[in-house]
């Protein structure tokens, strides 16, 4: 517990920009500064629609949605968008952030072997990549760069956020986070500012944000965001999910044809993969209207 605290003390003493750009010379908006009426009244009424209003208020469902298809002017809408939830596999979004920042520093190398690791480590959540690349990355430099002024995707005057303070194994966590004592964390919103900040080359040098999505590409795991959106031909996710027992999450940048969007979900509840499947489809009918599905047998 001192250790937390210290951590936490730290924290709070840092500066207090919440979402400070990581070196770009456009002046992209702050997510949190874009929450959109609209957007936000479809989002509540979908989620009301799937009969999960009990969900929300309960704080065992989170969601955020970001429409970026036009990227200087984001619409967003969220619902318990700073709830801090056990997020298992998400979180290794922020092992790939970490070791292409050690790339852009010039402490580790972008090998054939390091890109297929990493590439394993999202595309088919592999724990065994996962944690070769946190201590590749350093499990103390990892915080360090989630919690950094460049990025703070965890951030205490947020609630939070991205966090990985344990292996993906059978070890137990080396450092919870401290608001919240989880070993695997995120919160919708952090979660989504993550891909805005690569979608608007910002995470890191625009060649290795290039190669963060292609990562991202293809995923190899066919339930979620990805289930739901099996029937729209023309749609392409760049994506990271994550699941544990009865805690299921999942998180994307969505293509359709003109359109772009970021979503992020966390629950937690035994039925919660299947929520997912169906609230990407109603996200889906919210930001692209046109969209026309196949039937998938």
């Amino acid at each position: 517990m001192r250790a937390a605290t210290i951590i936490l003390a730290i924290l709070l003493t840092l500066p207090t920009a919440a979402f400070v750009r990581a070196g770009s010379v456009t002046d992209f908006p702050l997510l949190r500064d874009r929450a959109d009426p609209v957007l936000q009244r479809g989002i509540v009424q979908s989620l009301a629609a799937l009969g999960l209003e009990s969900a929300v208020a309960g704080k065992k469902l989170a969601l955020a949605v970001a429409d970026i298809t036009d990227l200087e002017h984001p619409r967003v809408a969220s619902v318990n968008g700073d709830e801090m939830m056990y997020a298992a596999s998400l979180p290794k979004l922020a092992i790939l952030l970490g070791a292409l920042v050690q790339v852009e520093q010039g402490k580790l190398s972008l090998t054939r072997r390091v890109r297929d690791s990493l590439t394993r480590m999202i595309r088919k959540s592999s724990n065994v990549e996962a944690t070769r690349m946190l201590n590749r990355v350093g499990k103390q430099r990892l915080i360090t760069i989630l919690m950094s002024d460049r990025y703070r995707l965890y951030d205490p005057k947020a609630n939070g956020g991205l966090w990985v303070g344990k292996e993906y194994g059978r070890a137990g966590a080396y450092q919870r986070d401290p608001l919240h004592r989880l070993s695997h964390g995120a919160t919708a919103l952090q979660t989504a500012r993550f891909y805005y900040l690569l979608e608007t080359h910002r995470l890191v040098r625009s060649d290795l944000c290039r190669e963060m999505k292609t990562m991202l590409s293809k995923p190899a795991i066919h339930h979620k965001f990805v289930k739901g959106l099996a029937r729209y031909p023309d749609v392409r996710l760049y994506r990271k999910s994550g699941s544990w027992r009865h805690w299921h999450a999942d998180s994307a940048i969505v293509e359709s044809g003109r359109h772009k969007y970021i979503a992020v979900a966390l629950a937690e509840h035994p039925d919660a993969s299947q929520w997912l499947v169906d609230i990407i489809q109603a996200i889906h009918k919210l930001i692209v209207p046109t969209a026309v599905a196949h039937n998938v047998h």
